[in-house]
């Protein structure tokens, strides 16, 4: 059997959260390899709507073995958080069904603070970002001044490591005019967290090849999506990680021969949160339409999303970057009744048809959108679990985008419930 590499195919909600949960019946160990708390995935299982962000997908299975790679900066306070309001809901996670990196680096009150003064300071120029201090504490691992979670297990060192990271914050604090962070406070807050989050702790890049040696499956769960890489996305408005299908080795600490398949999930339309271009969007009556029947509102901040039409190029370029074998094509129920549903199929640029995004972003603003028309349906779709209980042009539509991005369609989604899901391939049979 092998293992999957889940990853979303346009700018992230495309619906991975749901894919992961009913695919971990499916495995026996989920991973998350990059993000942070700024990614939400949303389950609907039994009328119960469970909001995750930090936690993969799987957790919520039980049984199933969960785990917070080295890729994934972690807010120790938002994880317990979230540990607990899930608890709420009948879902108990403990140390035996989740293990978080030990070398994965943390996020701190500061780097939120920090987060949300650049943002604001860019004014007219905002990226969209969450404020969570999610691209802040990326920074710091890059720069080697980052506090992991090993060393809250070593606090006669984490006073110099404290005083390092903030002689660096400090000053751009100072910079803009903002109140510098304490050491005293912050030493305070890791020596008091540090019990509560350290049980968690493990190696688990170790662990990883252990189960791989005993034959396990594991599923590995990409948070945003593919056109918000940092290399490969719509530079600048894009996440401050890898999110395509090779950080998963890279953010797991497993080789990349561990994944055999990568599963692209994408929404039948396409939608987008905060700024950056979008060349399908439709900001308009119809657009605003597509929002509301799809609920298309941020699980994490709640924005609405921008909406429009599917994006067959966009969705191709991905298919490629990340070697995606098959794509998972959700909420499809939300095209339901429309007489007319339009895909874009290429851009045209200065006058001249192109078959990709280009990577300036002058350019990315300036493309425009090449349309195809197709029938709509007027059946219901929702809650659809075969291919026969489908309309012909709802049909006639995907074996268009199949067409269109070089890849097939081996997962339907038709509306949040779990179960409520056409396979046409197993992504875990060899």
């Amino acid at each position: 059997m092998a293992n999957v590499a889940v990853i979303g195919a346009q700018w992230g909600d495309e619906g991975k959260g749901k894919i992961v949960d009913w695919l971990s019946s499916r495995a026996d160990v989920v991973v998350r390899f990059q993000g942070g708390h700024n990614a939400g995935h949303t389950l609907v299982i039994d009328g119960t709507e469970y909001r995750l962000s930090l936690l993969p997908s799987g957790v919520v299975r039980s049984g199933k073995l969960s785990v917070i790679g080295n890729g994934v900066v972690v807010d120790p306070w938002a994880l317990l958080r979230e540990i607990e309001g899930i608890a709420a809901k009948g879902v108990t996670v403990t140390p035996e069904t989740l293990l978080v990196a030990e070398n994965a680096s943390l996020i701190l009150p500061v780097h939120s603070a920090l987060d949300r003064i650049r943002e604001e300071a860019r004014g007219s120029r905002k990226i969209g970002t969450t404020g969570r201090g999610i691209g802040p504490a990326y920074e710091d691992k890059v720069g080697r001044r980052s506090i992991r979670l090993c060393d809250l297990a070593d606090p006669d060192s984490l006073g110099d490591k404290i005083a390092d990271l903030l002689f660096h914050h400090n000053a751009l604090l100072r910079g803009m005019g903002a109140p510098e962070a304490s050491a005293a406070d912050l030493m305070a807050a890791l020596l008091d967290v540090a019990p509560k989050i350290l049980p968690y702790a493990g190696v688990a890049w170790l662990r990883l090849h252990e189960w791989r040696r005993a034959g396990k499956r594991i599923l590995f769960e990409g948070a945003q999506g593919a056109m918000l890489d940092i290399d490969h996305g719509t530079y600048p408005f894009v996440t401050s990680s890898n999110t395509v299908a090779s950080q998963a080795a890279t953010g797991s600490g497993i080789g990349p021969d561990a994944v055999g398949r990568v599963l692209g999930i994408s929404k039948a339309y396409c939608t987008r949160v905060g700024g950056g271009p979008f060349p399908s969007e439709q900001d308009n009556d119809l657009g605003r339409l597509i929002g509301e029947r799809g609920r298309e509102f941020g699980t994490v901040t709640g924005r609405p999303r921008r909406c429009g039409w599917f994006d067959a190029v966009l969705v191709r370029q991905a298919i490629k970057i990340n070697g995606i074998n098959g794509i998972a094509l959700t909420k499809l129920d939300v095209l339901d009744g429309f007489e007319e549903i339009k895909v874009c199929t290429g851009y045209r640029y200065r006058g001249e048809e192109i078959s990709y995004l280009p990577s300036s972003p002058s350019a990315q603003a300036a493309v425009e959108p090449i349309y195809e028309s197709f029938e709509g349906w007027r059946q219901s779709t929702r809650g659809a679990r075969s291919w026969g209980r489908l309309p012909a042009t709802a049909i006639k539509y995907i074996r268009r985008i199949e067409e269109l991005i070089c890849a097939p369609v081996t997962l339907l989604s038709t509306s949040p419930e779990r179960d409520d899901t056409i396979l046409m391939q197993d992504p875990f049979a060899d």
